[in-house]
């Protein structure tokens, strides 16, 4: 794991997008597209507010994200609808949107639709992921009904998961579909969520699904 501490979140707002752009514009001077998964949430929408207008092919990107609410994509707690005010905005309004949502009862009578959409984009390009005071990441949340699959090293693509505290159920990438990101970002902001990275570094991925991916990723940080 590498760690970046920055003086302000202003600053790590800036500095990120601009390491997202010019990785994307790498991957994109050797390859007809690029996949680019972000995450939801309130943490990312600064970056994504500087993102969107950088200058870059955003007609050949992919943009996925990490998890997904199973919700309308017009509902206030849709990380989709989080997605299209906050990054598909500007410039970046030229990228592809690729669905985390169907409209089904169940996550899983989607899956086999939604993966096959997705499969052509892996491995993925460029991902920023975020992670929570109780040290999950994406939708693997400690003590989810699914956990142990999604930890899974020869997991599927997408694992439906639900969780104590959690309103809805989820749709999540796998830990081996993060972890073979060829660039893997994760953002954080505050104390609390500083003190659970370190707590992370030392418990199992059961305990804490983090650890199943910080190896292998740079740590974007700023109180």
């Amino acid at each position: 794991m590498t760690f970046l501490e920055y003086p302000d979140r202003e600053m790590m707002a800036i500095d990120l997008a601009n390491s997202l752009a010019a990785e994307l514009s790498g991957v994109l001077m050797h390859e007809e597209r690029a996949s680019f998964v972000v995450p939801g949430g309130t943490t990312p929408g600064p970056v994504f507010d500087s993102l969107c207008a950088a200058d870059l092919d955003w007609d050949r990107v992919d943009v996925l994200l990490s998890d997904e609410r199973w919700v309308p994509l017009d509902h206030p707690r849709s990380n989709t609808r989080l997605l299209r005010e906050r990054l598909l905005v500007g410039r970046a309004a030229a990228a592809h949107l690729l669905p985390m949502y169907a409209q089904t009862d169940q996550a899983e009578q989607a899956i086999p639709e939604l993966e096959a959409a997705l499969r052509p984009c892996l491995p993925i390009s460029v991902a920023l992921l975020g992670m929570g005071s109780d040290m999950h990441t994406a939708s693997l949340f400690p003590r989810g009904d699914n956990l142990r699959l999604a930890l899974d090293p020869h997991a599927p693509i997408l694992i439906p998961m639900r969780a104590d505290g959690t309103e809805d159920q989820r749709l999540s990438l796998s830990a081996r579909v993060l972890r073979e990101a060829l660039s893997l970002h994760v953002v954080i902001t505050g104390n609390d969520k500083r003190d659970a990275l370190e707590r992370a570094r030392h418990l199992t991925p059961q305990e804490a699904p983090v650890a199943a991916i910080l190896d292998y990723a740079i740590v974007h940080w700023a109180e």
